[in-house]
């Protein structure tokens, strides 16, 4: 794994610019996840003689970081448009998430014999593995109804519309609830996690609406063990591995529907055409008093993930796909 900034820590991740004294005989295969605007990546996929491959995980659209965050907003506007640029670059494979990241890469001109759906490879064998955190497990072990929302707290991520939805099952549902939004919150986006503080206190929620900062992974385990309903109402997501570790841990699941989402959730969990406070804080509702049909979508997500997202079922769905363009083990 080669990249422009790293932690040092890291020992298996070297500079990006060691990555052409690595790949010089032309059977080899360079995959670069495109993310962001890098005009090294495309040097990259112009120059080395080896066999290329795309990793698109979708570009969040600029418009999103407007009054927020101007690096962010300028580094999504020209990675969306060098996605032409990557279309041009003739790659021997592209990589996508799912149908929804495809049909970005099928509306820049690469063909659709070239491209395949590939769903991300996640952490969930990992923290399946590890004991849950006792201190998370004790602190959040009251009685109370936990909804949890697992992601970074960036503009994207709806987390305005969220927190209005969880303030009205709150104050017209049930008193005894928080929301638990597990997180890194970046300096980047300070602005916006301002306004979230500020939304809360508008809506009288702030007492129990939680921010947790990120987790580790015994940590998230925790969460997860401790959550009744994990919601979200993002707004854009290339696919959303939060929700396929709700479904791992059988947390059933209630979404807006945007971008990937209602692909990736399938019939496993509550997914809302409209974005109605009401009708989510109703949805909520509804899972936590109802345990049949709670323990149905939980079960349902689970089968969900065991048929369609572990790591092995996307291995073998990544080297399929290599396989068809000519690329072998």
């Amino acid at each position: 794994m080669y990249a422009e900034s790293r932690d040092p820590s890291e020992a298996e991740i070297f500079p990006f610019t060691e990555i052409r004294q690595f790949l010089e005989d032309p059977a080899d295969l360079l995959i670069y996840h495109h993310s962001l605007e890098w005009s090294p990546g495309l040097e990259l996929l112009r120059d080395l003689e080896c066999r290329t491959a795309i990793k698109y995980h979708n570009v969040t659209p600029p418009e999103f970081f407007v009054g927020v965050s101007e690096w962010h907003e300028e580094k999504c506007r020209v990675g969306r448009e060098e996605l032409r640029a990557i279309a041009r670059a003739d790659c021997d494979i592209y990589l996508s998430d799912s149908v929804y990241n495809r049909q970005d890469l099928l509306d820049v001109g690469v063909g659709m014999e070239k491209c395949f759906v590939v769903p991300p490879f996640h952490h969930i064998d990992l923290f399946q593995s590890l004991e849950a955190d006792i201190e998370v497990l004790d602190d959040y072990r009251d009685g109370k109804t936990n909804i949890l929302m697992v992601g970074r707290v960036a503009p994207n991520k709806g987390h305005p519309a969220l927190i209005e939805a969880f303030a009205v099952y709150h104050h017209d549902y049930n008193r005894d609830s928080r929301l638990l939004i597990v997180g890194k919150e970046e300096e980047a986006f300070k602005l916006y996690s301002k306004r979230l503080r500020e939304t809360t206190a508008f809506l009288m929620a702030d007492d129990s609406v939680l921010f947790t900062g990120e987790a580790s992974d015994s940590a998230l385990k925790a969460y997860y063990l401790m959550a009744s309903v994990f919601a979200t109402a993002s707004e854009h997501e290339g696919f959303c591995v939060p929700i396929i570790e709700a479904m791992s841990m059988k947390v059933p699941v209630v979404a807006y529907a945007s971008s990937a989402i209602p692909a990736t959730v399938g019939g496993a969990g509550l997914v809302l055409d409209e974005r109605r406070p009401y009708l989510m804080a109703e949805a909520i509702d509804r899972l936590v008093r109802d345990e049949s049909l709670s323990f149905a979508l939980g079960m349902k997500g689970w089968q969900r993930y065991q048929q369609h997202f572990t790591n092995e079922q996307i291995e073998m769905e990544m080297f399929r796909s290599l396989e068809q363009v000519g690329i072998k083990r």
